[in-house]
C-alpha cells in the first residue's frame, strides 16, 4: 500500500555534508529521509522556494516538454529500497494510456513538485528506511534507525534549517 507524502524539507547530513530530502506523510507520523545530490537538492529547494531562473533548469525543461507533448504526470511513487538505494516510478498519462517509468527519487520529486503531482511512498519502503543508519547509510540494528526516525519525526518546520543554495 502506498502512503501519500509531501516534501517536508531539506537538510544537510552533518557527517557527510550531503543533502537529505525529508518526506513526511500528510498526517505527519511517518518520515522518510533520502540522501540526494547537490544539484537535485538545488532543483527541489528552488521549486519549494518558488525561485524562478532566467533559463529553464533540467526539471523545468522536462516539465515543459511533457506539457508540449500532452503528457501528464499522474503521480510519483517511491517504490523500493534495496542496498541503501531508493527507487521511484513516474506514472504518466499520454492520450488516455497510462504507463510507468523508472526514475531516481530526487528527479521524480523535483518533477512532481513542478507538475503538482501527488507523491507516494510504498509502506514497505517506510519500514525498510527505519533500519538504515543515517550517518553511514549502512544497515544496522533497528534501534539506531528508530532513534533517527524519532528525531526526524519530532521536528517541527520551525526547527528545520532551510537548505542553502
Amino acid at each position: 500500500m502506498s502512503i501519500p507524502m509531501k516534501v517536508f524539507g531539506l537538510t544537510i547530513d552533518p557527517l557527510t555534508n550531503s543533502p537529505i530530502m525529508i518526506l513526511k506523510n500528510l498526517e505527519g507520523d511517518k518520515t522518510v529521509p533520502i540522501w540526494i545530490g547537490l544539484l537535485e537538492a538545488t532543483a527541489i529547494a528552488g521549486e519549494l522556494e518558488h525561485v524562478k531562473f532566467s533559463r529553464p533548469m533540467t526539471h523545468d525543461l522536462m516539465k515543459n516538454m511533457m506539457d508540449q507533448l500532452g503528457v501528464r504526470l499522474a503521480k510519483v511513487e517511491i517504490c523500493d529500497l534495496r542496498d541503501n538505494t531508493f527507487f521511484a516510478l513516474l506514472y504518466l498519462v499520454f492520450k488516455d494510456q497510462e504507463f510507468s517509468m523508472d526514475a531516481r527519487p530526487s528527479d521524480a520529486i523535483a518533477l512532481a513538485l513542478r507538475a503538482e503531482a501527488p507523491i507516494y511512498v510504498e509502506e514497505q519502503v517506510i519500514l525498510k528506511s527505519k533500519d538504515v543508519d543515517l550517518g553511514s547509510k549502512e544497515e544496522v540494528q533497528s534501534a539506531e534507525g528508530k532513534k533517527w526516525t524519532e528525531i526526524l519525526e519530532s521536528l517541527s518546520p520551525d526547527e528545520f534549517g532551510k537548505y542553502k543554495m
